[in-house]
């Protein structure tokens, strides 16, 4: 058939994207079986644990979910005995839950934990305690006893600072922990230290590092871990007492941003091979030998959102996407060469479901790295001369990366005639810290030119219509949409998700992770408020004369209401078109099944209704 686009007929709804590819959070081998964390939209985005025996090993109403630093992640760790170790999300508690059991509280209200990890019996975690009388954060061992259910003073205190800490990893023999830290005024990607102790001793050996990720132990005085001194996250090897030295290195990242806790970039096996992660763009897998030589696992389809979750004996355990299937879990045999699909991972219908295609723009700042995903429906196609609309797909962050993965919830758009660009914007990771460098102090101006400059090489292309150019992000993706709104020429519509409007009330108003993000991104207070003044989109909301979808979550504590809120308001002032959709219970970012579907609705009303083009019931 032949229909405008944006109305062709599509098979993708809002409540299949809501089910689709549900995020896999984390996995390991357990006895014979292997385990992991899945979010469950139809439930409230909460994170149950499954098997591959075909049991749900954390049922309802338990939710395996961390708010440490508030993004969380490492919520859950078991024992080859099948005992289940989860922060739960609704008290922050740690609980113990033998198979076949009921889950019981490990240690008291109040602190929330994340990171978890079991080595060698003993149980250890990430303490963030904001209490007023306390405000510090730790990595503790929990006792498995339950011991500190009832008693604080029994969790076993190894690491206290005012600062912040991730990757606890203790060495073989139990006598040296090593961890991660950085200070409040600094995020981890810019900054952060390796640091190594005796358990409980107080002699720290700290190793000059810029931004060190995950330690791992190979022997009682060696251990791998990631750094970026030569401009690329790279693994290196550490013996005590000596220097730390590069090993395996490769112009592409085996790391990258450290927003949640328990991330895996890679695994050791125990006889001294290593299977990593590496992003230049999109992702590969790659497996190195002791020596440093690496061949890459070709025949694995993930290449993006990648992890190396868990290793035993030749078998490793990876989860993430790729342009040909949607998120996954496969367990690969480096021996044999056998990769299983252990979920998820199904192959993408390329009738329906555009593979991503990397392209890159000149910027005023240099290249621009994008995804383009062009409309794709085999039962229908546009009028003759007729240019498709598009959607920029900005991401948060800002230091976050989007690497092309199949996408559902990008086929909901292409399929029917819409376009969308995935645009990694200067100041996204996967490209070296040069890119990612390339924001600091420059938010709102580097990553508003990018995106500007990918939709006119769009458009130039004669790949889009110039005219039906939207632009959607969420966080600091929402800040650049209103960020280019107010800049003006390039854009017809906007979809602002919890995003920032002013960098002000950003600063007084979010948790503490972020307190000092601004600094790097635009510079200190008060010294810079004049700038933070002139680069906030409230502060020139008179200058947005196209229409604005605002979405927000009621609970949101990183971009509280407010924000959107203010905009809401200015535009309201002016008499701009205008819709703001508040999600109650809602945070930072939408999880529950009705308020994807909702969002997704929204959406395709709001663009059909600003680009002319019918929408289906």
């Amino acid at each position: 058939m032949t229909a405008p686009h944006g109305s062709w007929p599509s098979p993708f709804t809002a409540q299949m994207i809501a089910q689709a590819s549900p995020r896999i959070d984390g996995a390991r081998f357990v006895g014979d079986e292997i385990w992991w964390g899945e979010s469950v939209p139809a439930e409230g985005g909460r994170v149950t644990v499954r098997s591959s025996s075909g049991a749900e090993v954390l049922p309802l109403p338990w939710n395996a979910r961390s708010r440490v630093h508030e993004y969380g992640g490492g919520a859950w760790t078991a024992g080859d005995d099948g005992t289940l170790y989860f922060v739960n999300g609704a008290d922050q508690r740690v609980h113990r839950m033998p198979r076949g059991g009921v889950p019981e509280p490990l240690t008291e209200a109040g602190p929330a934990f994340g990171g978890l990890r079991l080595q060698r019996g003993r149980l250890l975690a990430v303490r963030e305690d904001l209490r007023p009388e306390q405000h510090l954060r730790a990595i503790v061992e929990i006792p498995l006893d339950g011991s500190a259910a009832d008693d604080e003073s029994a969790v076993r205190t190894l690491v206290s600072t005012s600062g912040f800490v991730a990757h606890p990893a203790l060495s073989p023999d139990g006598e040296r922990l090593a961890w991660v830290q950085w200070s409040t005024v600094r995020m981890p990607w810019e900054q952060a230290l390796l640091h190594v102790a005796p358990v409980g001793g107080d002699e720290i050996e700290s190793t000059r590092t810029h931004a060190a990720l995950q330690p791992e132990w190979v022997s009682d005085d060696e251990l791998l871990h990631l750094d970026d001194p030569s401009g690329r996250w790279n693994l290196r090897r550490l013996r005590l007492g000596e220097t730390s030295t590069g090993f395996a290195a490769a112009d592409a990242d085996t790391g990258g941003p450290l927003w949640v806790l328990g991330t895996r970039w890679y695994q050791p096996l125990d006889d001294g091979r290593v299977v990593a992660v590496r992003t230049n763009g999109a992702d590969q897998i790659v497996q190195i030998s002791p020596d440093g030589e690496s061949v890459e696992l070709l025949t694995l389809p993930i290449t993006a959102e990648a992890s190396v979750d868990d290793a035993r004996g030749s078998k490793v355990l990876i989860s993430g996407a790729g342009r040909t299937v949607g998120a996954g879990l496969w367990c690969v045999d480096l021996d044999d060469g056998t990769i299983t699909t252990v979920t998820g991972g199904a192959e993408a219908d390329a009738r329906w479901v555009p593979r991503a295609r990397p392209v890159t723009f000149d910027g005023p700042h240099g290249p621009v790295h994008a995804f383009d995903y062009p409309p794709t429906n085999p039962d229908a196609t546009a009028p003759d001369g007729e240019l498709p609309p598009y959607i920029v797909m900005v991401h948060g962050g800002p230091t976050a990366h989007v690497s092309g993965a199949a996408s559902t919830a990008y086929a909901y758009w292409t399929s029917r005639g819409v376009g969308v660009l995935d645009v990694n914007y200067g100041g996204s990771t996967g490209y070296g810290r040069a890119y990612r460098e390339r924001l600091d102090g420059q938010w709102g101006i580097v990553d508003v030119d990018d995106v500007i400059a990918a939709a006119r090489g769009m458009a130039d292309a004669g790949l889009a219509d110039p005219a039906r150019i939207a632009i959607r992000g969420g966080s600091a993706g929402g800040w650049t949409v209103l960020c280019a709104l107010v800049r003006g020429g390039a854009f017809s519509a906007g979809i602002s998700r919890y995003g920032v409007a002013d960098l002000r009330m950003l600063a007084a108003e979010t948790h503490d992770f972020e307190a000092h993000y601004l600094e790097g991104l635009v510079g200190p207070l008060p010294e810079a408020e004049r700038v933070y003044i002139e680069r906030s989109p409230l502060s020139h909301a008179d200058r947005i004369d196209v229409p604005v979808l605002l979405q927000q979550g009621s609970e949101d504590r990183v971009v509280p209401p407010s924000q959107s809120e203010a905009i809401r308001d200015a535009l309201e002032a002016r008499g701009v078109p205008h819709e703001y959709l508040l999600f109650e219970g809602e945070g930072h970012g939408f999880r529950a099944a009705s308020s994807i579907i909702a969002s997704l609705e929204a959406e395709l009303r709001f663009l059909g209704r600003t680009f002319g083009f019918p929408v289906a019931p």
